[in-house]
């Protein structure tokens, strides 16, 4: 198959001779390991993917088979093999590394798989697990060198000519309909859906990040969140378009480590890490210092006017300079100094949030997207007019997105059309045709609107409204991010499906908690009793009761029940793409929940 004169890529793996023809790197893929910073070239990445090709080929892989991958974070050693994969036209099938035995035993079945390759020996163990308990005749291997069940195809010898020749007519087999990789949904209910995306999806999406992202060749950028991740595969794509250098990070815990160490420019991010150095943040408004609380304070009130009319003056830009050099600048050096620019999905991402970090130097810049638009949607600009703080920006080009069934404050169902747009879901013709409006437009299930004419705003889940018993709707997500704006409350659901009134799930900010008890000569024992507290529990209702004031009276939280560890991927309350496991949460605390509506 020819490739585009114009871009030099239309399918997938066209990206690793495109890169070598434009602007070849001695470093596009870096992992750490052994204590250093280890690079691959891109030439090297090309000769190790077609090595594996080839020894797929020679194991009797045909265009079609499935292959199941389940990646912890990101690192070369996953691109190398997505690459060998695309090159032969196996279909890669990404696993959540948190993924029930369920979820994987229903992805395995549907998808036929032939071949298991995990992150590490835990991974490996857990899959083998399940393979057994159902019988299957499939082999598991790992990517953990030096330990059993390593996957040998990464330590191949040469190829011959000949085995090249062969591998070239398989990648001249590939069309860009062809279907690269089957992603799984890990939603918020129900079994999960495999989403089809083919090259010409991918592609498409690569396409129109590189008219939006503002990077340039041989700048680095840090990848950590997982390859399972839709957002991080596509942008690792897109990077080496680009031809910037790739530094994978190695754990969600050495995250900090490896921005301080790496220095990069540009990342993609998603909302929960941002939360959790803005709370940090937070914590300092506590401090015994007088003088160090008044700085972090105006650092706040400064931040909370970045963006809008009341920053232009003179008076406001020497507040911002001041406040940049003794207080956000600290922040900036946490994430290396040299980070000018985050693309944020995933997830919401509060407007004080993004607000703070911009006024820090960093500018965040929110998108939209979902699995099944490769995924990429929207997102604001990095150019000066062109983002708006609270929206999740403009549609990338190519990419069309309306408002089906507008309400009295023209918010309704976002619809979107496009060649990035999934074919459907893998065996379910059902599924797909309900995914799909008759004149072809994608049903999101979100629920948003256009701000300006042109900057979309998300509104909440359609799925996630629903109704109190005197017959209120309730968007939920709009309400959980007012209430979380109390820096004393770190996360929140909000409660009251066919009940009379609104109730919450609160985990409280336990760090400023501790603080606050201190300062009030309240003696801090552990969260589990804590929450507890009679005066910690009246602290958090005064927050309450703050925020109630800006609400009508149906929307406003009348109890609540505190959780006293913070909901993650780990304790299985979050999905993988950092969203709350409604249902779950409800579950795990249906006695506490029931209690609060008890003879009312």
């Amino acid at each position: 198959m020819k490739k585009s004169a114009k871009t030099g890529f239309t399918r997938v793996f066209d990206l690793l001779d495109y890169q070598q023809n434009k602007f070849p790197q001695k470093r596009a893929l870096n992992s750490y390991k052994n204590g250093k910073w280890e690079g691959f070239s891109i030439a090297q990445i090309q000769l190790e993917a077609d090595k594996l090709s080839c020894w797929f080929l020679d194991k009797g892989y045909k265009k079609g088979d499935k292959i199941v991958i389940v990646p912890r974070m990101g690192r070369p050693e996953w691109m190398i093999f997505d690459f060998a994969c695309q090159q032969v036209g196996i279909i890669l099938v990404p696993i959540h590394d948190n993924a029930s035995d369920l979820e994987i035993e229903h992805i395995i079945l549907e998808t036929n798989a032939r071949y298991c390759l995990t992150a590490d020996s835990g991974l490996y163990f857990k899959l083998k697990l399940v393979i057994s308990n159902l019988e299957l005749d499939l082999d598991v291997k790992h990517i953990e060198a030096h330990t059993a069940g390593f996957f040998e195809g990464f330590k191949l010898g040469k190829v011959s000519k000949t085995q090249l020749d062969e591998l070239q007519r398989h990648k001249d087999n590939i069309k860009e309909d062809d279907i690269l990789s089957i992603m799984y949904t890990s939603g918020s209910t129900g079994t999960p859906k495999g989403v089809i995306l083919t090259h010409k999806n991918i592609v498409s999406n690569i396409l129109s990040i590189l008219v939006v992202f503002p990077l340039k060749q041989t700048q680095k950028v840090l990848s950590f969140l997982p390859f399972s991740h839709i957002l991080e595969r596509t942008a690792a794509y897109a990077y080496i378009a680009y031809g910037v250098n790739v530094y994978f990070s190695t754990s969600r815990e050495s995250i900090i480590h490896d921005f301080k160490m790496v220095k990069p420019y540009f990342c993609t991010m998603v909302p929960r890490i941002l939360e959790k150095m803005y709370e940090y943040l937070q914590t300092q408004l506590l401090e015994k210092s007088w003088l160090k609380r008044k700085l972090v304070q105006e650092a706040f009130n400064v931040a909370k006017k970045y963006g809008d009319s009341r920053s232009k003056s003179v008076l406001y830009l020497i507040k911002l300079f001041v406040v940049r050099i003794l207080v956000l600048n600290r922040t900036k050096k946490q994430l290396g100094g040299k980070l000018k620019c985050m693309a944020v999905g995933a997830a919401a991402l509060r407007p004080d949030i993004a607000r703070m970090f911009s006024a820090g130097g960093i500018k965040i810049r929110e998108g939209y997207g979902l699995t099944e638009t490769s995924p990429l949607v929207t997102l604001n600009r990095f150019d000066p007019g062109m983002n708006r703080f609270g929206t999740v920006g403009i549609p990338i080009p190519g990419v069309q997105v309306s408002i089906d069934a507008l309400n009295a404050g023209e918010e309704g169902e976002i619809l979107v059309k496009g060649p990035n747009v999934t074919t459907g879901y893998f065996r379910q013709a059902e599924l797909t045709k309900q995914a799909f409006t008759e004149d072809g437009w994608l049903r999101t299930g979100d629920i948003g609107k256009f701000v300006e004419k042109k900057f979309l705003k998300i509104t909440d889940r359609k799925k996630d409204i629903f109704k109190t018993s005197a017959g209120r709707y309730i968007a939920p997500l709009p309400l959980e991010n007012h209430f979380s704006a109390s820096p004393f409350i770190q996360q929140c659901q909000i409660i009251g499906f066919n009940r009379s009134f609104v109730t919450a799930l609160l985990v409280p900010h336990l760090a400023l908690l501790e603080k606050w008890c201190n300062n009030q000569g309240i003696h801090w024992t552990s969260p589990q009793y804590m929450i507890l507290n009679i005066k910690v529990r009246e602290k958090i209702m005064q927050e309450i009761e703050r925020l109630n004031e800006e609400l009508p009276n149906y929307k406003r939280v009348r109890d609540f029940v505190l959780c006293d560890q913070e909901w993650t991927i780990e304790t299985g309350e979050m999905t993988a793409n950092y969203k709350l496991l409604r249902s779950q949460l409800v579950e795990n605390n249906r006695k506490e929940i029931d209690k609060m509506y008890e003879g009312k």
